[in-house]
């Protein structure tokens, strides 16, 4: 080779290495540290959701979606239900350490005044024996909560931290905020509320005016309307010869289904950004957290299914509401960081799945309910009402009663299982005692077993005398007799439908991009804490510290 020839090769080579140096994305810098933490959580928003309505999203989660995005996120537990996924989410621990194992769960010792249908029944975020407390009205409390949350860390480790939760739910915000929060806010058709004897914590504006336009759009009627990129998914399907879904319906004031509207989402952030002003988050030495959950997904999901037009249009708004939200952000002129997340997916209702071809879908036979189980093994074993605790919903908690007769609880565990494991609906049953001897779950996330995801949500304190699992696209509703209060579509199961949810991390001058490798929703809590140089011991959480810029 002459000189000339390896003077052109030489060009050849520069010229193509700065073709590649332009190409390829140099190394990231590692992201700068936030003032501000800021946990998103949209109730029911499963990965499925995220990834069909994607290519739509042009504003907040357009912009989400540029950041270091883990679609293959899951809520490892198999009781997917608001309480224990948004325990999940900031405790960096899975529904068997925070002791969240449902929404609602039996104590049978519980003695309460009143006697009904949940003499029996704990409500995740309710303190039993308070004065005032009753099975009908309780009162609120992060005490069943036996873990803390990153913001409970923040604050032990910095006691000037400030951490701020909203949400439309109450369980949500509770749970997101944890034990020592400065204030949490939930949605009630009064307006947004806190712990009784803390009113004077709510800041002004959103007492005054943030409460005063809620209460107004409640009390107004709804018009339906649908905007041309969800024509194609207004397709009516009939849940009951009285109720349809699919095609948006306009509804009058004061309607339960004002839930499943983009205003209640629109509000909640109003009350966030409220709060965040009123508590000047982000403006001190201390690096603050800002939690929210928009809930109206879940109501969407609920009365109407995950798949029709309805859906649609909730989708195309929450992403201009978060957008909102992220502009509003921007303007504290202070450094922060977002994760999003979900507390669990959805399925579509039983009357679509199955016009769509899905055979397995069917709604709850009504023997699988407590109280007719609890009736079918009194006949046979001759004893006396209640042998199983329990509302009027399914629930993978079975309970026994406390007055079954010792000689005879062994056959009524025995009987019960067969019971439940012979039925077409049921997948698996597990008794306490083999839970309490399996192993942790192992491996990825994805590939857990029944037996590991139903581990993930045991806690022997807390959990049932049996485990029941239900069969993919098996509701947990009958069919809908009340347009206004009654739910059309469930979530709750050990499915992947239930369990996929996407996992967002953003900050300003972000270089994103998208891990496909299975993770937990407990892997945020500590990402973030590493972000902000706050460590956890590891054997007091099952997450870990993801990734977010590549070397």
């Amino acid at each position: 080779m002459d000189s000339i020839q390896r003077e052109r090769l030489f060009h050849f080579c520069f010229s193509v290495a700065s073709v590649l140096a332009l190409a390829l994305p140099a190394h990231a810098a590692e992201p700068p540290r936030p003032k501000l933490v800021v946990a998103l959580v949209v109730d029911q928003y499963s990965t499925d959701l995220f990834n069909e309505y994607r290519a739509l999203y042009t504003s907040g989660l357009a912009q989400l979606s540029d950041g270091v995005v883990f679609p293959r996120g899951h809520q490892g537990h198999a009781a997917t239900e608001t309480c224990p996924g948004h325990s999940t989410i900031l405790t960096g621990a899975r529904p068997a350490r925070t002791g969240i194992i449902a929404n609602d769960w039996q104590d049978p010792r519980l003695s309460r005044k009143d006697k009904s249908d949940e003499t029996f029944t704990i409500y995740c975020v309710e303190k039993t024996g308070e004065p005032g407390s009753d099975a009908r009205k309780k009162v609120m409390s992060p005490d069943t909560l036996l873990v803390p949350t990153l913001g409970d860390r923040m604050k032990a480790k910095d006691a000037n931290t400030r951490v701020v939760s909203v949400a439309g739910k109450d369980r949500s915000a509770i749970m997101l905020g944890g034990h020592h929060a400065d204030l949490t806010l939930w949605w009630t058709d009064a307006g947004f509320v806190t712990y009784g004897g803390r009113d004077a914590d709510i800041p002004k504006e959103v007492t005054g005016k943030i409460n005063a336009s809620m209460r107004k759009s409640y009390a107004s009627p709804t018009k339906a309307t649908v905007p041309p990129e969800c024509s194609s998914k207004a397709r009516a399907t009939k849940v009951t010869d009285d109720i349809s879904i699919g095609v948006p319906q306009s509804f009058p004031g004061n309607s339960r289904r004002w839930r499943a509207t983009p205003a209640m989402d629109s509000f909640t952030v109003d009350a966030a950004l409220a709060a965040a002003k009123d508590r000047q988050l982000g403006k001190r030495d201390s690096i603050d957290l800002l939690a929210i959950s928009l809930s109206a997904n879940d109501y969407v999901g609920h009365y109407y299914g995950n798949a029709g037009a309805e859906m649609c249009v909730q989708q195309l708004a929450l992403d201009q509401t978060i957008g909102r939200l992220l502009t509003s952000l921007d303007k504290l002129g202070v450094p922060y960081v977002v994760a999003l997340s979900a507390d669990h997916g959805g399925v579509d209702t039983t009357e679509r799945n199955r016009e769509r071809g899905v055979a397995e879908a069917q709604r709850l036979d009504p023997n699988l309910l407590p109280k007719n189980v609890s009736a079918q093994l009194a006949r046979e074993l001759q004893l006396k009402e209640p042998v199983v605790l329990g509302m009027t919903d399914f629930n993978n908690d079975i309970y026994l009663s406390v007055d079954i007769p010792s000689e005879k609880r062994a056959a009524v565990l025995d009987t019960a299982y067969i019971k439940y494991r012979s039925h077409p609906q049921v997948a698996a049953v597990f008794t306490r005692n083999e839970l309490i001897a399996a192993a942790p779950p192992a491996g990825p996330v994805d590939e857990w077993t029944l037996l590991e995801r139903a581990k993930a949500s045991f806690n022997p304190q807390r959990s049932g005398d049996l485990i029941v699992l239900l069969k993919p696209y098996i509701s947990i509703y009958a069919a809908p007799k009340n347009v206004d209060t009654d739910y059309t579509s469930s979530h709750g199961s050990t499915w992947g439908y239930d369990r996929r949810v996407p996992i967002l991390f953003w900050w300003p001058g972000v270089e994103g991009f998208q891990q496909p490798t299975a993770v937990e929703t407990a892997d945020i809590a500590p990402t973030l804490a590493a972000l902000i140089g706050l460590e956890i011991p590891a054997i007091e959480i099952d997450g870990r510290a993801l990734p977010l810029v590549l070397h």
